[in-house]
């Protein structure tokens, strides 16, 4: 049976940091859309599930790989829904600073 994500997303689903980053290394794209997500959307709602699920803390590997490989941090998925909207309604944290760090660091870099 074939899996029914691309292989970056399984590797995010999987929250295999590792293993994303050697796809993004290897030329893999991290704005990936796939099934209404992006990498990126997708890297945050594991995280926050995966959290509320196990009552594990939140994790942050698979947005920082994706974020250090050059992935978009306000680029919304097909719903609409933007990387920061994800960690929001999750209330996480990590992703949030993050991103905002990214995004900022952006605004610089076009100023």
């Amino acid at each position: 049976m074939r899996n029914y994500w691309t292989p970056a997303h399984e590797a995010v689903e999987q929250d295999d940091a590792e293993a994303l980053a050697r796809l993004l290394a290897a030329g893999g794209d991290p704005d990936e859309v796939f099934s209404n997500m992006t990498l990126l959307t997708h890297a945050i709602d594991v995280e926050g599930d995966g959290a509320l699920q196990s009552g594990q803390r939140l994790t942050v590997h698979t947005t920082a790989v994706l974020l250090a490989f050059g992935a978009d941090p306000e680029l919304a998925d097909p719903d609409g829904h933007t990387p920061m909207d994800m960690a929001n309604h999750y209330g996480h944290d990590l992703a949030m600073k993050l991103l905002q760090a990214h995004i900022s660091g952006r605004a610089a870099e076009n100023s």
